[in-house]
């Protein structure tokens, strides 16, 4: 009977998961929404399976790699990111499995891109598209979208720019002097 217990309690989170994961043609094609609409229909496509695993839905064929919602995350986001981008990503999603926190992943792959350990593109960017889904039909509304351009170790000085956001829809560096230093596009949202 423990054994039991033990069996329902562990499939009992998976469940959840899987009642939330959208079908692979949904994941494909929110997750490019991101993407520039010239890049949409040949980016690679990461998106997850019922158990919540991440896996590649769609292989691609240009420069773009696109992440589909998180399942097992509040709200809506999706982004699209440069390939080259992909080695920082994944290390940080296995840091993230392994249970590391925000802080202690930002120190680490800091360290390993530091060492030469993991490559980070000089130039690379980042769309972030966030909104509200409807779990009914899938459908996302109020969608905004925001970019990240990396350029790592830079900072106010090397660039030019500040490093706290000035106003509404201002390019700013954010995580100056490390290697997530990105200029911040944050165009103003629409009233």
């Amino acid at each position: 009977m423990r054994l039991l217990i033990i069996c329902f309690l562990t499939v009992l989170p998976l469940l959840g998961i899987a009642q939330n994961v959208a079908s692979s043609e949904v994941q494909i094609a929110q997750a490019t929404m991101a993407a520039p609409e010239a890049s949409r229909e040949a980016a690679r496509v990461l998106g997850y399976k019922p158990s919540g695993k991440l896996t590649v839905l769609r292989k691609g064929s240009n420069e773009l790699i696109c992440l589909a919602r998180d399942p097992a995350k509040e709200g809506f986001s999706v982004a699209c990111y440069h390939k080259d981008l992909e080695p920082f990503m994944a290390r940080g999603r296995k840091l993230r499995a392994d249970g590391k926190e925000y802080q202690e992943i930002f120190d680490i792959r800091e360290e390993e891109v530091k060492s030469g350990k993991l490559k980070l593109p000089e130039n690379t960017t980042l769309m972030v598209m966030t909104g509200k889904e409807d779990p009914a039909t899938r459908e996302v509304t109020d969608t905004y979208l925001r970019y990240v351009v990396y350029i790592p170790f830079a900072t106010a000085q090397t660039t030019g720019l500040s490093d706290k956001p000035l106003a509404p829809g201002l390019p700013w560096l954010m995580d100056a002097g490390t290697h997530r230093a990105h200029i911040m596009v944050t165009p103003p949202r629409d009233k």
